[in-house]
């Protein structure tokens, strides 16, 4: 590997100490770096002057793989920029839990061997969504982890009915859904109540939240379903749809919101040679 684009979270990395020592491990062993903003800061935050900041889309035209440092928030949001490339992204956790991060901040040593491509790619499938009101497409994008059709902060319920391949597979009241990605069965969903699925298997994890009926539980589909949700009775407006945790936008009642597993999928960097059920005891049994 020759290049790597590096994107930090200041609001973590606060005076790019990560990301210099990141940078100073690669140049050592003759990869080019350059460091990236993959989001907008406030205007009042002071980013440190020590290193140099490259335009984002131009430096993803030449580079060989992404390297993001911060919490899995921030793994998710760079991926959408990595996967449009179609280049492999590495986490470096500098966050909480950290799931998707490959590297801890103080594995940072192993990123020497990118030099010599001692590595491997884990493919992890995604979920493209449309938000369809008033006949029309008003938005789409793919998920990595998960779309979630929410209540606002007023406590009021969704009604919320659920179709694979036009017939109705469940349909109930209460705070929303969840649909999540095998990588994103172990965010949301699994504290909804939702199954661990191994990130390998290639499924599409519907999870009530909190709903009004007993018989409401979580659906595993599979892939090749097309799956329609539709939003019924929507008190004072307060549904919303957010997908990987972006901007929610506000679902009013007979929205429809239609899935899919996405035609492309995130490649995401390995160097270790843990496995997901080493990190599941190792981030969720603590």
């Amino acid at each position: 590997m020759n290049k790597v684009v590096m994107t930090p979270n200041p609001y973590r990395d606060r005076d790019f100490s990560c990301v210099r020592e990141a940078k100073r491990i690669l140049e050592s062993v003759g990869v080019e770096v350059k460091v990236c903003l993959a989001f907008e800061v406030d205007s009042s935050f002071a980013l440190p002057p020590t290193v140099p900041l490259s335009d984002l889309q131009e430096e993803l035209k030449t580079a060989e793989a992404v390297i993001c440092f911060g919490g899995d928030g921030t793994i998710l949001h760079t991926s959408k920029f990595a996967m449009r490339r179609s280049l492999p992204i590495l986490g470096v956790n500098i966050g909480t839990v950290g799931f998707m991060a490959e590297l801890e901040a103080g594995e940072m040593a192993q990123l020497s061997r990118l030099a010599t491509d001692d590595y491997t790619i884990d493919e992890r499938m995604t979920i493209f969504v449309r938000l369809i009101h008033e006949g029309r497409v008003i938005y789409r994008d793919n998920a990595l982890n998960d779309a979630v059709v929410t209540k606002g902060a007023v406590a009021r319920v969704i009604q919320t009915a659920v179709f694979l391949d036009g017939v109705e597979a469940m349909n109930f009241s209460g705070d929303g859904l969840i649909a999540a990605t095998p990588t994103g069965s172990t965010a949301y969903s699994m504290s909804a109540g939702g199954p661990i699925v191994e990130p390998q298997a290639d499924n599409i994890i519907l999870t009530p939240i909190c709903a009004h009926n007993l018989r409401s539980r979580s659906l595993i589909a599979s892939p090749h379903r097309r799956i329609e949700i539709q939003i019924g009775r929507v008190n004072r407006r307060n549904a919303f749809l957010s997908v990987d945790g972006g901007k929610s936008l506000r679902v009013y009642g007979g929205d429809r919101i239609l899935l899919e597993a996405g035609n492309q999928k995130t490649k995401l960097l390995k160097l270790k040679d843990t496995t997901f059920f080493d990190i599941i005891n190792s981030k969720l049994n603590q």
